[in-house]
Parts: structure tokens; sequence; C-alpha cells
């Protein structure tokens, strides 16, 4: 089995040029598959429909939570209300600011195998598939990939 078999086509991604606030809003209501369930990460590609990088919610979350907060020592500090502040501030930055580059991606001809290889070792959830021009075709994600390889376990019971 190839990439580009349990691949779900590319239907929603995001530009470097977008407001964080956009980017939030296309992946709570991105379509996977033929239903709009909202994903956790999209491909960010830029005008001239090449793959610049990967905008994730564990990229969002870094991005709003300040970096001295795991230098410091708080006690009693209070935390109601400052994730939603820092949140607002956040989401006027662009998502190139923010995004994850480069990005490991597959091919559509790569073997399963080699795919779940670049998912384990770079500890990621989701691939883009690009074709042999290296345009993003779809996407590949862990779960598919997983309920695919488990099938054949199933099978022998």
């Amino acid at each position: 089995m190839k990439a580009k078999d349990l691949m779900i086509p590319m239907q929603d991604y995001l530009s470097p040029e977008s407001s964080i606030q956009d980017a939030v809003n296309l992946l709570r209501n991105a379509t996977r598959g033929r239903r709009r369930t909202g994903v956790k990460g999209l491909p960010v590609i830029d005008g001239r429909g090449k793959l610049v990088g990967m905008l994730s919610m564990v990229d969002i979350l870094k991005a709003v939570y300040p970096s001295y907060m795991n230098m410091m020592n708080l006690g009693e500090f209070t935390w109601d209300g400052m994730l939603e502040s820092l949140t607002k501030e956040k989401g006027k930055k662009k998502v190139k600011e923010i995004m994850t580059s480069p990005v490991i991606a597959a091919q559509e001809d790569d073997p399963l195998m080699e795919c779940v290889d670049l998912l384990l070792k770079n500890r990621i959830q989701r691939l883009p598939v690009l074709n042999k021009t290296g345009k993003v075709v779809g996407m590949l994600y862990i779960r598919d990939i997983f309920y695919a390889v488990t099938q054949s376990m199933l099978e022998d019971k």
C-alpha cells in the first residue's frame, strides 16, 4: 500500500499571510474527507503553490503560552483569564510567524512503511503528500494508517 492509497485529498490549506485567528477558524471548520469535522493541523502553501509550513493546534498553543512561564516558580500566581487575554493578542499574528518549517512530507508513491517511519521518528500526526511536481495533493493521518494496518489483525479473529 502506498501513501496515495490512504491519503485524504487536500481540500483546505492555509496561506503564510493568514492571521492566526483566520487559521483557527479554518482548523475548527476544515473538511476531512466528506465531512466538515475540523482538523488538528493544516499545510501552509504560498502563492506559487509551494508547501512552506504546517500549522497545528500545538503550534498555536505554543504561541499563546509565553516562553518565560516555564522558567518561573509562580506559586500562588493567578491564572484566571491569562490564557484568554494572551490568545486574543496572538490572534492578529500571521501564520508564517508560528508555523512549523521545514515540513516533513511524503511522496504519493512512498510505501506506507516509509510513512510510518517518518511519523514515528519525527513524532508527528500527519504528513502532507506531494505529487511528482512537489504540489500537495493530500494529507496522510496517523489514525488512517493505524486503522488500515490493524485491520489485518482483526481479520485473523
